[in-house]
C-alpha cells in the first residue's frame, strides 16, 4: 500500500510540472516591495534585540515604534530611488546587488546624518550608532540572501529538470558575447540548451574556465573536441569567421551529427534576455555568403543625392532592395516602376516606415507600354535609370517566349531609347549569367537586350549629355522570388522530398543585398558601353546544397526527407557561365568586379532584328519569335527544349548572318 502510495504522489508530482516551481509567474512589483519591507522590518527587531543584550542605554527622543517607522519611511524612499523592487528575483544579477547595497547603504548615512543634526540642534540623539550599523549589515545581508535564494531554488529546479530532453551543446567563441549567450541560454525556461563547455580559437583564453565551464582551443577538428565534451550541437557566437572558415567548420560537424546554431550579437544586459529566443538553426545563406565587398560610398552619392532615380521592376526581390539601397542616398525623388499592384503596394508601406522624409512615387506600368513610360519621362527629369523589370522563370517563359520579348526585350528598348531622348545620365541594365551562351529563351532574350542597349550606347552621338548604357551581369540570388533556396527549405518543413532536376547541377549564388550594391556600383563607376560581371567564387553543386540544408535542418538526407530527380527542365542546363568563349575580361578599381569584353554589334541590324522578333511577338507565334530571336543571338542553343528542332538551321545562313553584323 505504501508503495502504491508513492507512486501516486510521484506521478502527480511529475504530471505535467503542475508543482514545478519553475511554472510560477513572475511576482509583480508591488508583491516585491512588500516582501522587501517586511525583511527590513524583521532586521529592525533583530537589531533591537541584539542591542537589549549588549546594552540598557537607549535613547528617550522617539519611541521604539517611532523609530522602527521612521528607518522604514527612509528605507522605503531609497527603494524607490534605486528600483529595488522592479528586477526579476529569479534573473537576480551583481546589477541588483549593487542596487540594494546603494539602496542600505543610502538609508545609513540619511539616518547617521539625522542622528548628529539632532544632537546638534536639540543636544540629544535618536539612534545608537551601533544600532544603525546593526541595522544596516542586517537589512543588506537579508535582503540579498532573499534573492540569492530565490534564483537558487529557480537553478535547483532547473537542473532537477527531467521530462525535458536538454540538446547538449558548445558555444563556439569565449568573448563577451560567447559568454553572454552562453548565460542567456542556462537561465531560459523551458530549457533548450545544457551548455557543456566552449570552444576557441583564441589560444590566449584555453585551458581556462568560463561560467564554471572548460574552454578548449580549436586545434584539429571541431567535431572531435564537440565530442570529447560530450556534446551533440554547436552554436556559433564567433562573428569572426569568414564564410569559408564557418562553410569548413560545419561541414565537419554535419557529417558527424552534430547540429548546428547561430546565435545574435548581444549588445547589453537587456537584449541578453532574448538571447535564447534568438539562437536559431544555422541557415544555408549564412553559409553561402561571402566576405562583404567594402565598396566607396562617395561616388555612388554624388550620382544619387538630390537626383531623380526611376527604378524598374521595383517590386520585385532585386527591385525593392535597389530601392532600400537609393533611398540611402536621399535623392530627390524616386520613381518606383512595377506591373505587380500588390507587392508595390506592400513596398510603398514599407518606404513610408523606413524613409518617411524621401519623396518617392510608386508607378502601376508595364514596361512594354511605350506611351504610357514616355509619358513618365515628360513629367518627371531622370537623371538615373536602375532597369530590374524582367520575366526571369526559366521554363514559363520557354511556354511562352512573346512574352519574354515583350517584356524583357521590347521593355528594354522602349526605355532605352526614352532614356536617349529625354537625355538619362545613366542607364543600368540588370541581366544574368542565363544571358551567355543561353540555352533557353529567356536567357537568350537578355542576351537580346544586352546587344540593344550596347549598341545603342555605341551609336549615340558622343557628347557630355549621352546615356552611359552599363550592364550588371551575376548568377543566382539567394532569397529572390523563385530562387532554389527558400523552395527547399519549404519541402524540408512540409516532410520532402526535395525535388533537384539533375544530380550534377551546378549554381553560382549570391546575396541581394550583393547584387544590388554591385548594381549601385556599376552605374557609379561605368563609362558606358560595359558589361560588369562579378566574381562569385566557386559555384555550388545544388545536390550538395540539399543535403547540407536537410542537415542543418536537423534531418537525415535519403531517410527522413528524400531527394528526388526530376530531370532537367525546358531550357535548362547543367552549368552556367559569366563569360561567352569569345569574351575577354578587364579588371577594375575593385578586385571582385570586372569588365567584360563582348563584341558590339550593329545597332541599326541589332535594332532591324529586334523589331522583326516583336513583330512575331505581337501575332503570337511562338517557333517564329524563337527562330527570330536564333538569328540575332547565334549562340542561343535550345536544351531539352521543344525549339532543339530550329537549332539544325542552315549553317550558310548562319555564317551571312554573322557576316552583316
Amino acid at each position: 500500500m505504501g508503495k502504491k502510495l508513492n507512486y501516486a504522489l510521484q506521478q502527480i508530482l511529475a504530471q505535467e510540472n503542475k508543482l514545478d516551481i519553475r511554472n510560477i509567474k513572475y511576482l509583480p512589483r508591488w508583491a516585491i516591495l512588500a516582501i522587501d519591507i517586511f525583511i527590513i522590518l524583521l532586521a529592525n527587531l533583530l537589531t533591537v534585540l541584539a542591542l537589549r543584550d549588549l546594552t540598557d542605554m537607549f535613547y528617550t527622543l522617539l519611541t521604539l515604534s517611532q523609530r522602527i517607522l521612521l528607518i522604514l519611511a527612509v528605507n522605503i524612499i531609497f527603494f524607490f530611488i534605486y528600483r529595488t523592487y522592479a528586477g526579476l528575483i529569479r534573473h537576480s544579477s551583481y546589477i541588483d546587488a549593487l542596487k540594494l547595497l546603494l539602496a542600505s547603504f543610502s538609508t545609513f548615512v540619511t539616518l547617521l546624518l539625522l542622528n548628529y543634526t539632532t544632537e546638534a540642534i536639540i543636544g540629544e540623539r535618536i539612534f545608537l550608532v551601533a544600532g544603525l550599523i546593526f541595522y544596516f549589515l542586517f537589512s543588506f545581508s537579508m535582503l540579498f540572501l532573499f534573492r540569492l535564494s530565490v534564483k537558487q531554488v529557480y537553478e535547483y529546479f532547473k537542473r532537477a529538470q527531467k521530462s525535458e530532453k536538454l540538446q547538449q551543446a558548445v558555444i563556439f567563441g569565449a568573448d563577451e558575447n560567447a559568454i553572454s549567450v552562453a548565460g542567456a541560454l542556462e537561465i531560459e525556461h523551458p530549457k533548450r540548451f545544457n551548455i557543456r563547455g566552449f570552444i576557441t580559437n583564441d589560444r590566449t583564453r584555453r585551458n581556462i574556465r568560463i561560467l564554471d565551464k572548460p574552454v578548449i582551443y580549436n586545434g584539429f577538428k571541431l567535431s572531435e573536441e564537440v565530442k570529447l565534451l560530450g556534446a551533440s550541437a554547436v552554436v556559433f557566437s564567433e562573428h569572426t569567421l569568414t564564410a569559408e572558415e564557418k562553410l569548413v567548420i560545419v561541414e565537419d560537424c554535419l557529417e558527424n551529427d552534430i547540429q548546428v546554431f547561430n546565435s545574435p550579437i548581444v549588445s547589453n544586459y537587456e537584449d541578453e534576455k532574448a538571447v535564447s529566443h534568438k539562437v536559431k538553426s544555422l541557415q544555408i545563406e549564412d553559409l553561402l555568403d561571402r566576405e562583404p565587398i567594402l565598396l566607396n560610398k562617395e561616388n555612388k552619392r554624388q550620382q544619387l543625392t538630390g537626383k531623380t532615380i526611376l527604378v524598374t521592376g521595383g517590386a520585385g526581390s532585386i527591385g525593392s532592395e535597389i530601392v532600400r539601397q537609393v533611398a540611402e542616398y536621399e535623392p530627390k525623388m524616386l520613381l518606383i516602376l512595377d506591373q505587380a499592384e500588390t507587392p508595390l503596394h506592400n513596398l510603398q508601406l514599407e518606404i513610408q516606415s523606413k524613409f518617411p522624409s524621401l519623396h518617392f512615387k510608386p508607378i502601376i506600368c508595364d514596361v512594354g507600354n511605350k506611351k504610357r513610360l514616355e509619358l513618365l519621362f515628360e513629367k518627371s527629369s531622370i537623371d538615373v535609370i536602375y532597369h530590374a523589370a524582367a520575366y526571369k522563370h526559366v521554363p514559363l517563359m520557354e511556354e511562352n517566349p512573346h512574352e519574354a520579348v515583350f517584356v524583357n526585350i521590347a521593355g528594354t528598348r522602349n526605355l532605352s531609347d526614352l532614356a536617349v531622348k529625354f537625355n538619362v545620365g545613366h542607364f543600368v541594365m540588370v541581366s544574368t549569367d542565363k544571358a551567355v551562351n543561353p540555352s533557353n529563351v529567356m536567357g537568350a532574350s537578355k542576351r537580346a537586350a544586352e546587344m540593344y542597349v550596347q549598341s545603342l550606347y555605341h551609336n549615340q552621338a558622343k557628347n557630355e549629355k549621352c546615356t552611359k548604357f552599363i550592364t550588371t551581369r551575376f548568377g543566382n540570388v539567394l532569397g529572390s522570388n523563385g530562387s532554389v533556396v527558400p523552395l527547399f527549405r519549404k519541402q524540408i518543413e512540409k516532410g520532402g522530398p526535395i525535388t533537384i532536376t539533375h544530380p550534377d547541377i551546378i549554381r553560382y549564388f549570391m546575396t541581394i543585398p550583393e547584387a544590388c550594391q554591385l548594381v549601385l556600383e556599376a552605374g557609379a563607376m561605368g563609362n558606358g558601353g560595359e558589361i560588369f560581371i562579378f566574381d562569385m567564387g566557386e559555384p555550388v553543386k545544388i545536390m550538395d546544397l540539399a543535403i547540407k540544408m536537410i542537415k542543418l535542418a536537423g534531418f537525415t538526407p535519403h531517410e527522413q526527407i528524400g531527394i528526388k530527380i526530376t530531370g532537367l527542365r525546358p531550357g535548362e542546363k547543367l552549368y552556367e557561365e559569366l563569360l561567352s568563349d569569345k569574351s575577354k575580361t578587364l579588371p577594375t578599381h575593385h578586385k571582385k568586379i570586372m569588365i567584360a569584353q563582348d563584341e558590339v554589334g550593329d545597332y541599326e541590324y541589332i535594332s532591324l532584328s529586334v523589331e522583326k522578333i516583336v513583330k512575331s511577338a505581337n501575332k503570337l507565334k511562338s517557333r517564329k519569335v524563337v527562330a527570330k530571336l536564333k538569328e540575332l543571338v547565334p549562340e542561343f542553343k535550345s536544351n531539352n527544349s521543344s525549339f532543339e528542332k530550329l537549332d539544325s538551321i542552315n549553317l550558310e545562313k548562319k555564317n551571312i548572318q554573322r557576316k552583316i553584323v
